[in-house]
């Protein structure tokens, strides 16, 4: 296959990029944030990484990925923060995944209510996310 992709064949090309489509993940848990990355680089997509709510943010804004997994409590600006302002600011909203240690069902539905497309709680199984970042990216 990466044969024919320097063959620079048409397909080949448009398959490389289908596959190539960029994950942000914003989490200051570096555990969860290497094993995040990992899962998702295994299905072949490019991974970057902010480490608190503003890298994020400015992140999110430069590099203008297809989907944000993003953390709800983090330093220097939340997860909730990160969310409004990315769908206050964007005219095509990017996909965004929370995830978050809190019970609350009111954080959830505040979530939701600015356009989240999936909430996972903390712990989850790796599957769940990888199953949702598939899904979203695919759509």
């Amino acid at each position: 296959m990466a044969d024919e992709t320097k063959a620079g064949g048409k397909q080949d090309k448009q398959a490389d990029q289908e596959n190539t489509k960029r994950v942000l993940i914003v989490d200051d848990d570096a555990e969860i944030v290497e094993a995040i990355r990992y899962a998702i680089e295994a299905k072949g997509f490019n991974v970057t990484v902010a480490r608190d709510g503003n890298q994020g943010l400015a992140m999110a804004e430069r590099e203008d990925p297809d989907l944000v997994v993003l953390d709800m409590m983090m330093p220097k600006r939340s997860g909730f923060l990160v969310l409004e302002k990315l769908r206050r600011s964007r005219s095509v909203p990017m996909r965004i995944i929370m995830i978050t240690a809190n019970e609350g069902s009111r954080h959830k539905a505040y979530a939701e209510m600015l356009g989240v497309d999936d909430y996972i709680r903390k712990p989850f199984a790796m599957d769940r996310l990888i199953e949702s970042v598939e899904k979203l990216l695919s759509e």
